[in-house]
């Protein structure tokens, strides 16, 4: 597994693995009003926007996986299917830590809806802790939509 900057290429696969791991993860965790704006285009659309705060994680010349992030926060970590259970979410984390703590902060933080467990479990096993509900505002076409997550945060 090698872990390296996205390029424009990996934007396909990127969103493939977003949009199937966002299914996965937030169906039946979060607003209907948030389901309803996440469309199969909209991850495209984001992934093409977002390739200069993605690192991916390639392994046997695929994209396994990336992380996404912005100042102290790790925006996005995702997994394909096929590479779960293989060590690539705990690289892409570990790398997300370095690069929050690269960019001059003491202490990274991320969202994670409530039912989500699975996420949970690994969070906290990479040694993340549950810093409580917030009302996370995600930017949206016809304005923000609030969303309850929980805060996990970790000194880096």
């Amino acid at each position: 597994m090698m872990l390296r900057q996205a390029t424009p290429a990996d934007a396909d696969a990127v969103a493939k693995i977003w949009y199937h791991g966002w299914q996965d993860g937030h169906l039946g965790n979060v607003p209907d009003s948030l389901v309803r704006i996440r469309t199969r285009e909209s991850f495209w659309e984001r992934a093409a926007d977002r390739v200069g705060d993605t690192t991916v994680a390639s392994a046997s010349g695929e994209v396994a996986g990336f992380v996404m992030v912005v100042g102290d926060e790790v925006e996005q970590v995702y997994v394909s299917s096929d590479h779960r259970g293989s060590g690539v979410a705990g690289a892409l984390l570990a790398e997300a830590e370095r690069l929050v703590r690269a960019g001059g902060h003491a202490r990274a933080w991320l969202a994670v809806a409530p039912g989500n467990a699975r996420a949970r479990r690994f969070y906290e096993r990479c040694g993340w802790v549950d810093d409580g509900e917030f009302d996370n505002r995600v930017t949206g076409p016809g304005g923000p939509v609030s969303v309850p997550c929980r805060r996990y945060v970790k000194t880096v």
